[in-house]
């Protein structure tokens, strides 16, 4: 069995700060794709690296549970694992039912009702942000416009939804010195959803649905109250959905940028027909961003991936930051291609019942984001090294300095 120093250490947040790792995920691909990850605070992990055995992994989940022991790297008591549990956090049946009470708001059709309302977004928000000649990209538009778009769907108050997001830092990127709570240690990073700003969120939520128990409208909030959740799984539903229809899209349309910038003639070759490659565009931003590394689930039963004899309790962690890098699917994996056909890419998942609910949304956005910035006859160049989250969780860019030229 091979050992965290042979390859390297996947539970530290430090691996990831000046990049993501991709000549040590290529060599666990090739050399030991289930890999045994040791902890210095933990008993360890199973780090699954190639596509196939990732699949493989999110399409068994009788196999590979997301319920017990939960889908975070951290190993919690039962009581915490309960407290946090959200839907990703379980299994069919009670995974089924609570992904029905939304599902209608994100099929395609429903997604394209609100396309001309995303380009207004983007537009305005384009037509605020460019005039400034110099600004962070991430501030004035990779996060203002997921946001202001689910703000709707989610029935936030526009005013109020910069508030969502700095919570939403606090909360998920607690792993970096920026957003780490006051006095925490590693202990209590560890434990998310009791930190101060897991409570702030919560009251956030509580005030909505309150608002929505009196005043029903046609957005999730209603939707939720409507369904008689407890007030916990209201809480953890309110947290899952207001980071999820921001943070993802938000470092995705970063990276897209970055990528734009420092690959100038994939950016002159997209510009210059739009039309054709928008879409292949979005797609291949999304699999270069690859904005959630990882995901986690626990083995159900004893079993064998990639050779590997997994033990019912270990935990297994599938890296989806290697497998949408892997040689084996896509065709030199490490260049940036807008025109990249076929990209069966696992940035919402690789399948199964996890995928990404606002994966229609997010492409909407990304796609439509770019086709009006690049439309303009404006050229946006990095002012300064783009800054990255410290985490080992998602591939987070902080803020990325651009001027207008």
């Amino acid at each position: 069995m091979s050992v965290t120093s042979d390859f390297i250490d996947l539970s530290d947040h430090d691996n990831f700060v000046d990049a993501v790792p991709h000549e040590a995920f290529a060599r666990l691909r090739h050399e030991d794709p289930v890999h045994w990850n040791p902890e210095p605070a933990g008993r360890g992990f199973w780090a699954v690296t190639r596509y196939e055995d990732i699949r493989s992994v999110h399409r068994t989940p009788e196999v590979f549970s997301s319920e017990i022991g939960g889908t975070s790297l951290e190993d919690l008591e039962p009581e915490h694992i309960e407290a946090r549990k959200s839907m990703i956090d379980m299994d069919p049946p009670r995974h089924d039912e609570l992904r029905a009470l939304v599902n209608r708001r994100f099929t395609p059709r429903a997604v394209g009702v609100w396309e001309e309302q995303v380009r207004n977004v983007v537009r305005q928000v384009l037509d605020t942000a460019l005039p400034k000649g110099e600004f962070d990209f991430v501030h004035e538009v990779a996060s203002e416009i997921p946001m202001q778009v689910f703000a709707e769907i989610l029935g936030v108050p526009q005013e109020e939804r910069r508030e969502i997001i700095e919570i939403g830092d606090r909360l998920l990127g607690n792993a970096d010195p920026e957003y780490a709570h006051d006095g925490d240690d590693d202990a209590h990073r560890h434990l998310p959803f009791s930190s101060p700003a897991a409570l702030d969120m919560f009251a956030f939520g509580r005030r909505i649905a309150e608002e929505r128990r009196h005043s029903s409208r046609e957005d999730i909030m209603s939707d939720l109250v409507r369904a008689g959740l407890t007030q916990r799984e209201m809480d953890v539903y309110f947290v899952l959905l207001a980071t999820a229809g921001n943070e993802t899209t938000r470092h995705t349309i970063s990276h897209g940028l970055i990528a734009l910038c420092e690959h100038p003639q994939e950016r002159r070759r997209l510009r210059e027909n739009y039309a054709e490659l928008g879409r292949t565009a979005a797609e291949e931003m999304l699999r270069w961003a690859t904005p959630v590394h990882h995901f986690r689930r626990t083995a159900a039963v004893d079993t064998v991936l990639g050779g590997r004899e997994i033990h019912a309790g270990d935990k297994v962690t599938t890296w989806f930051v290697s497998g949408n890098r892997d040689e084996s699917v896509f065709a030199e994996p490490m260049r940036f291609d807008v025109g990249r056909t076929p990209n069966p890419h696992m940035t919402f998942g690789p399948g199964g019942i996890h995928h990404c609910l606002g994966a229609h949304l997010a492409k909407m956005e990304v796609r439509l984001t770019f086709e009006d910035l690049l439309s303009r006859g404006v050229e946006l160049e990095l002012a300064g090294p783009p800054e990255r989250l410290r985490s080992n969780f998602f591939n987070g860019i902080k803020r990325v300095p651009v001027r207008v030229r």
